[in-house]
């Protein structure tokens, strides 16, 4: 038995003796004001870069834009790897996947794309949601062909500067893994894994914890392959370091990381396992500076169940504005018997840009609008009758600042009973077919859904009167045959 505790001892041992030296280490550079525990050693700096590129090289995952990225022409790579970071802000890579390969389908080359209108470019990006992503492509891809004279800006800061829509990060993921530039990029996922990785409990979208990231990104990146070493880490977060339920076992950089260490500490107390003060104990690990901006911030605190997950911490974020929008399904029934729906579209400023819609109007008082109000505020629409007219109800959707409420009303006309002001924002009439695969906005999809399941009732009470219809006639038959006499023998 004493055999065994000595031996669980010198494993416990072995696990923490790394970050024992580290914070002697940073005991001694406490003096100097430098939250140091948040910081990483030139040791660590290299056992991160071995560790997670071995890592990558075996596990990353087979994605499209990865092979885009190894085009030789080196425009064309930067291109491809611009088009999917847009597109992967806010979405999951899986949604990602087909839009992309839909879109270099359409426009392989920086020059298509420049070529083609903003309608175009917002039909291939309705239901991505985020619809001012693909203006600002477009936008960028012009101004590249028309002001660069076909050159993508080839540095991190010539990218942010020149492009529009192009943020630090995403400047940053171009450079990279296009150029090869020896630049750090910081996204979620990132912010994710070095919040665990060096214990940053403060609020992750404040100026404190953003400049430290940025540090670290910058100081950490393997200058031989910063491409691979930045796709690794969003990969690590993407896929194992994850917001929820970390696979913290199969991290390839756990024998660094501050959060974990922590975790298996907390462990081992309440196994009481970690010796006293008198018997060589292995110094927890914590911060050494009083108010640290870095660490947890004010009743925010280390919780013992939510292991690694108590790494990031985000302030609290604002809530949505509440909006009521009127819209109008304005149906008209033609000689032909098919269904025309009155589309309209947005400014070419502001959300949903360059979209088509049903006509809508936003409520500014508690009382709805008129149908006619609506029509007329929208698109300089009348009518000449007053049409079959029905409430729909309400569609919920929420966009990234404004939880909004669609209002529904239809109405039907015949063919030629609605009057349309020319000078008003463009409108058109198309069928179902049309408007699902024009530029339409996934709030206006689901309108037309709601409008489709109330008109429908009675096609599924048919399909349900069938059903049961069906099962009185086999019981019947079976009633029958129960009560049939029986043959003479």
């Amino acid at each position: 038995m004493y055999i065994f505790k000595v031996g669980h001892f010198l494993i416990s041992l072995s696990l923490h003796v790394i970050y024992f030296f580290s914070i002697v280490e940073r005991k001694l550079k406490a003096g100097n004001g430098s939250p140091s525990i948040h910081d990483f050693s030139e040791v660590e700096k290299n056992q991160f870069r071995s560790s997670l590129l071995a890592w990558y090289d075996e596990k990353k995952r087979d994605l499209p834009w990865r092979k885009q990225a190894l085009n030789p022409d080196i425009n064309q790579r930067a291109y491809a790897v611009w088009v999917s970071e847009i597109m992967l802000q806010q979405t999951q890579v899986a949604t990602v996947i087909s839009y992309y390969n839909r879109w270099m389908e359409k426009w392989p080359r920086l020059q298509d794309l420049a070529k083609v209108d903003l309608e175009e470019v917002n039909e291939l990006w309705s239901g991505l949601g985020y619809y001012s992503r693909g203006r600002r492509l477009h936008e960028g891809a012009k101004k590249v062909v028309e002001e660069l004279n076909g050159e993508m800006p080839k540095t991190a800061d010539d990218l942010q500067k020149l492009l529009p829509g192009v943020g630090r990060y995403t400047a940053g993921a171009i450079a990279s893994i296009a150029y090869n530039q020896v630049t750090g990029l910081v996204d979620g996922n990132v912010i994710r894994v070095m919040c665990r990785m060096r214990m940053m409990g403060g609020d992750s979208t404040g100026q404190a914890v953003q400049d430290k990231l940025w540090s670290h990104a910058n100081s950490v990146v393997d200058p031989e392959r910063p491409g691979d070493f930045n796709q690794g880490m969003m990969e690590l977060g993407a896929t194992v370091c994850t917001p929820k339920s970390p696979s913290c076992d199969s991290c390839p950089v756990k024998h660094i990381c501050l959060a974990y260490s922590q975790v298996e500490q907390e462990k081992q107390k309440s196994a009481k396992k970690i010796l006293t003060n008198n018997n060589n104990i292995i110094t927890d690990i914590e911060c050494l500076t009083d108010n640290c901006p870095l660490c947890f911030q004010d009743d925010n605190t280390w919780e013992p169940s939510n292991g690694v997950e108590n790494y990031p911490r985000k302030g609290k974020k604002k809530a949505a504005r509440e909006e009521r929008t009127d819209v109008c399904i304005l149906c008209q029934k033609g000689h032909d018997s098919k269904d025309q729906y009155l589309i309209v579209q947005r400014p070419n400023k502001g959300l949903l840009a360059g979209m088509w819609e049903f006509p809508s109007l936003l409520q500014t008082e508690e009382s709805e609008n008129p149908i006619e109000t609506v029509l007329d505020k929208a698109c300089g629409a009348s009518l000449r009758t007053t049409g079959q007219r029905q409430h729909i109800g309400e569609v919920v959707h929420i966009f990234s600042h404004i939880h909004q409420t669609y209002v529904i009303q239809a109405i039907t006309v015949e063919e030629g009973e609605v009057t349309l002001d020319t000078e008003q924002p463009p409108s058109r009439w198309v069928s179902k077919e049309e408007f699902l695969e024009c530029a339409v906005s996934t709030g206006m999809k689901k309108v037309l859904k709601a409008f489709e399941s109330v008109l429908s009732p009675k096609s599924s009470s048919n399909k349900k009167n069938k059903k049961t219809a069906s099962k009185p006639d086999d019981k019947q038959r079976s009633i029958s045959c129960f009560f049939k006499p029986k043959s003479s023998s």
